[in-house]
């Protein structure tokens, strides 16, 4: 009976610690120090503290564009698409913290960037709704392949919009970001 007792009691404690690791790690932004970043082997993946994986896609003028052309910088990758409701609402807060923060300085980059990754199949629809909704910044990239994006695919997208916030190093140390919490989060990283 005791022996039951401790493994059941081993099993609650070991899945506290799973269960603690698993919030943990949801977490949608971490701090980040330059020297550390910049000297440390960092892991490719998705969690924040992970590089960004690269990838390189084209804007509507079929030029490709590559995540790591614009290292140095702080980078929200965005994916939306025209036909998505959410993704045309969340719009206008992308917009408000490109016009805030694109010319700024941060902690561990020199400007802020966004590259709008679109899940559109439609290069009419993308591009009107880029002029539509004000989405001012030149990087703009789709393979007008819906869900089956390969950038979406790289970075396990399964809900729009969604993003991912990148430092100067290319490391993620935000994601999932909307309304004030996407300003908000910025600004924390400001110098």
């Amino acid at each position: 009976m005791k022996k039951t007792q401790v493994i059941v009691s081993a099993l609650m404690i070991g899945s506290f610690f799973v269960a603690c690791k698993s919030k943990k790690e949801t977490t949608s932004t971490i701090k980040t120090e330059s020297a550390s970043t910049s000297k440390l082997n960092v892991p490719e993946g998705l969690n924040l503290g992970n590089k960004a994986p690269e990838f390189s896609q084209n804007n509507p003028k079929g030029e490709a564009i590559r995540l790591s052309s614009l290292k140095g910088k702080m980078v929200l990758i965005d994916f939306w698409a025209s036909w998505c409701g959410p993704c045309r609402r969340e719009n206008p807060n992308v917009v408000v913290a490109y016009n805030k923060f694109h010319g700024l300085a941060f902690k561990n980059a020199d400007g802020f960037e966004v590259l709008s990754v679109s899940l559109d199949n439609n290069a009419d629809a993308w591009t009107k709704a880029i002029a539509k909704d004000g989405l001012i910044w030149q990087n703009h990239v789709s393979d007008l392949q819906l869900w089956n994006n390969s950038v979406a695919q790289i970075y396990g997208v399964t809900s729009i919009p969604t993003n991912f916030l990148i430092d100067g190093n290319g490391i993620i140390i935000a994601k999932g970001l909307r309304e004030e919490a996407l300003t908000k989060t910025i600004e924390s990283f400001l110098k």
